[in-house]
């Protein structure tokens, strides 16, 4: 199939497939007398592995290198476990860093209830959020 149907087909666009190929996310396709890139079926799996990689969190530079192990060494099973601990260790913190960001928003907010807008002096450029 040609890109333009591998596109439609996978659900992304042509400079996508160009992009990922640039990238080593896809291999190069064998090319028609006319110069045209020719896919099979294989490309449309990878394509949907890509994007299923990506709704699971992975990079684009970690899904090279799962790419790039399977085609090297088989299946890269324990190398992506390892990925996706690391991204839910990193979801956790950044969960917790958020949860603490909306509890001081939340009290800036509840603050600006009892401020009143005339109390903000000329020094201050809004004294609902304190500097000190």
């Amino acid at each position: 199939m040609r890109i333009g149907e591998l596109a439609a087909t996978a659900g992304v666009t042509t400079k996508t497939i160009r992009y990922y190929e640039s990238a080593g996310v896809l291999p190069a396709p064998a090319r028609q007398a006319s110069g045209y890139r020719e896919y099979d079926h294989r490309a449309v799996d990878r394509l949907a592995f890509v994007k299923a990689a990506q709704a699971a969190g992975l990079t684009l530079a970690e899904i090279v290198d799962v790419v790039s192990a399977r085609e090297s060494a088989g299946a890269p099973c324990a190398h992506v476990a390892a990925v996706l601990e690391q991204h839910a260790h990193d979801l956790e913190r950044r969960i917790a860093e958020l949860t603490t960001l909306l509890t001081q928003v939340r009290q800036l907010s509840a603050r600006a209830k009892t401020l009143h807008p005339d109390q903000c002096t000329p020094a201050q450029v809004c004294h609902l959020i304190p500097t000190a």
